[in-house]
């Protein structure tokens, strides 16, 4: 939207364009007006005093009905004291020193209250609230449409409110010159929407709630052009930069390769091989986006593209997120190359903990050309790592990186090299299109035979024998050859377990197990504390368990050396332990085809794609899996229903969906996806779905008339700004 980009201290003063800034993250014209009134209320519109929550911001509608004044005891001067109703609980005013109110806050006037809420002997009060009152002396009839006017209610913080938002954007829109429409008349005009000055003026000044209704819809549509049109020219554009082309004179290497295996690809495997095949011969990168099922083959298909770099001289690096990722990945692809060819490639392994011996000599192959596949973490993107010829990047689990830390390993080719990203977590279609509308995108829906099923069960910790019977299970398990995982939210009793970890952080860290919604984190704010389980704790406790006795019982998590979770990764791949108990670091890419029992301790702290990521570790072999998800989660809560949805579905994509609707999209365009604040502030992923599919349509067939844009200038102006806000976001890292 080409909205005035003039800084706010201009047109608002100094003092509160200040505060809108520091409070709000608001600093320009532009950023206040689309700073846009999350509800409406209206001047009849009676908020119960009963259900506002101590210590939180609340603004009432409410008539003061009592008005006194009384000296402070031992102190001089005094309290004045505003006795208040919304027609069914009570609530005090108090104002220190400030008795000229009585002038205008009088018994029988009605008005917004608004302050942070405390308790003082046992009612509610408001200290020196902010408030804004009715007129009383109007007409029947205004009075009518007095009542009946919708009252914008904004985001705001205690120190700015909602009414001083909407105060402020009433100067400007007194004085805002009309806004330019950058859909253009025909577009506006077939969609039926409101003129995008009409839009802005009726969003915030709504005279009847159908003003803001029509607001709504035609400021949604417009965010999502603006969406799909950035995401459409990326794609474009990036078919006009130069890459080299990945094409072999022969290819042996990779015929060698599929020959050895003792298996037979998917057709899934095959059709998107050759899609990225195709796409590594072209003269202009590959960004392609590969998800599929935990356990579809998605590493399989990524090694025969690095082996296809390798076939044209090239050189490939897979980045991990995590250094037993990483670990994990090269050895797994050392066993499936075999000896010889792993050594034909130079197959090479970098990350943060090794030691300079080793890193030195991982560096040389790397910079001479020798380490044709280079598995690492965020160990890659230093500066002083180099290669003789970078022609594929593959990056695993892409929601963990950041755009900047991505951008970083992109520039250490000489020219740019194609890149494919990988997730196990499905994603719904209509993220993929929102989020990723850049990328091509493939899909692997198929997992190898052989695979067998996975039951899921809930444990609730309230019943001590289905507890009891967990580690029975295990036993059995154990009993029958097998081995089995168990999941603990935290560390130790040190580690609270509860903070949000931002992903693309430094290597190893242990990751969230939160989704981070608001309504998740409200979630456990009212539910009392009580002890998470710990990996170090749970492991002394079940080597006391009378059905586990004599069991090998290890432990893995983030804050061990890499030589110690090396070893305690290879002796249970060499079933050497029974029962590893461990963090979230065994997440994704842990491959023990042996491993038949996945149990999940307190399995509501974990987000529904983590608890299927998870669950994805075992059922890798030719036994049956079995996962049993142990919660204290109570019936009706938000945190037992997401447990329950991965009970009953092995589905990912379906999950996907759910996860999407339970916890919304977010910040679906956030820093660690995009590089910049989402620009999403009224356009719903799942919600709009239909409405982002027809806007998409219709962007295609715009830009495919005018790539350019030439036709459009003020369109493409409004892109322009977006990209510079991205770039400027992405300097700021």
């Amino acid at each position: 939207m080409l909205l005035p980009l003039e800084p706010l201290d201009r047109v608002l003063g100094d003092r509160t364009a200040k505060s809108f800034a520091k409070h709000l993250g608001l600093r320009t014209v532009a950023d206040l007006l689309t700073h846009f009134p999350r509800r409406y209320s209206t001047r009849g519109e009676l908020t119960p005093i009963s259900e506002i929550p101590l210590g939180e911001p609340a603004t009432v509608v409410a008539d003061i009905v009592e008005v006194r004044e009384r000296r402070m005891k031992g102190k001089n001067g005094s309290i004045l004291e505003i006795r208040i109703t919304d027609g069914h609980g009570f609530m005090t005013l108090s104002f220190f020193n400030q008795s000229w109110r009585q002038k205008e806050l009088r018994p029988g006037s009605r008005g917004l209250f608004a302050g942070k809420v405390s308790s003082y002997q046992g009612k509610l009060q408001l200290a020196h609230p902010d408030y804004e009152l009715f007129p009383d002396e109007i007409s029947d009839e205004d009075a009518k449409r007095w009542a009946e006017l919708p009252i914008p209610i904004y985001p705001a913080a205690s120190a700015v409110t909602t009414w001083a938002i909407q105060r402020s954007i009433g100067v400007i829109l007194d004085t805002l010159a009309p806004i330019t429409d950058e859909l253009g008349s025909e577009i506006v005009k077939q969609n039926n929407l409101l003129s995008l000055n009409e839009a802005i003026k009726n969003i915030h000044r709504p005279e009847k709630h159908s003003d803001w209704h029509a607001a709504r819809e035609t400021l949604k549509f417009h965010e999502a052009f603006a969406l799909q049109a950035t995401l459409i020219k990326r794609r474009a554009e990036n078919h006009h930069i130069a890459a080299t082309p990945r094409v072999a004179s022969s290819s042996k290497l990779l015929a060698k390769f599929d020959a050895s295996l003792p298996f037979t690809l998917t057709k899934g495997q095959i059709s998107v091989g050759q899609d990225i095949s195709d796409d590594l011969a072209k003269p202009h990168p590959m960004n392609r986006l590969l998800q599929g099922e935990v356990g579809s083959g998605k590493t399989l298909v990524a090694l025969r593209a690095m082996i296809t770099v390798a076939d044209a001289g090239g050189q490939s690096a897979l980045l991990a997120p995590t250094e037993v990722l990483a670990a994990q990945h090269f050895k797994s692809i050392e066993k499936t190359l075999g000896e010889d060819l792993a050594k034909e490639l130079g197959l090479t392994l970098l990350t943060g903990q090794m030691n300079v011996a080793d890193r030195k000599r991982a560096l040389l192959q790397m910079v001479s050309g020798k380490a044709q596949i280079v598995i690492g973490t965020h160990a890659l993107i230093a500066e002083k790592v180099e290669f003789l010829d970078l022609g594929l990047i593959i990056i695993d689990e892409q929601h963990r990186f950041g755009v900047e830390q991505r951008e970083a390993l992109r520039l250490k080719g000489k020219l740019p090299p194609h890149v494919l990203t990988m997730t196990a977590t499905p994603i719904p279609r209509t993220l993929a299109v929102t989020v990723f509308g850049d990328l091509d995108v493939s899909t692997l829906t198929e997992l190898p035979a052989g695979r067998q099923g996975i039951t899921s069960h809930v444990v609730q910790l309230s019943q001590p024998s289905l507890v009891a019977r967990t580690w029975q299970r295990i036993a059995e398990e154990v009993a029958n050859g097998r081995q089995a995982f168990v999941v603990c939210p935290r560390i130790d009793e040190d580690d609270p377990g509860v903070e949000l970890i931002e992903s693309g952080g430094a290597a190893d860290e242990e990751p969230t197990f939160l989704d981070g919604s608001d309504d998740q984190a409200a979630e456990f704010a009212k539910k009392p504390k009580q002890p998470l389980a710990s990996a170090i704790g749970m492991t002394e406790s079940l080597r006391s368990v009378p059905a586990l006795s004599g069991l090998v019982i290890e432990t893995l998590h983030g804050r061990m050396s890499s030589e110690e979770k090396a070893d305690v990764m290879a002796r249970f791949a060499a079933q050497e332990v029974d029962v590893l108990v461990s963090t979230t670091v065994i997440e994704v890419g842990v491959d023990v085809p042996n491993a038949t029992v996945m149990v999940i301790l307190d399995a509501d702290r974990f987000g529904v794609s983590q608890l299927h990521q998870l669950r994805g570790r075992v059922g890798r072999g030719g036994n049956a899996g079995l996962c049993l998800l142990l919660t204290s989660a109570e019936e009706g809560s938000l945190a037992l229903e997401r447990v329950n949805a991965v009970a009953k579905t092995l589905d990912g994509f379906e999950l996907s969906e759910i996860d999407l609707e339970l916890r919304r999209e977010g910040d679906v365009l956030g820093q660690s996806q995009s590089g910049g604040r989402s620009s999403l502030k009224l356009l719903r992923v799942l919600k709009d779905a239909a409405l982002i599919q027809k806007v998409r349509s219709q962007v295609e067939e715009l830009m495919a008339a005018d790539p350019t844009l030439e036709k459009h200038p003020d369109l493409a102006e409004s892109l322009a700004r977006l990209d510079q806000d991205r770039q400027a976001n992405l300097a700021k890292g």
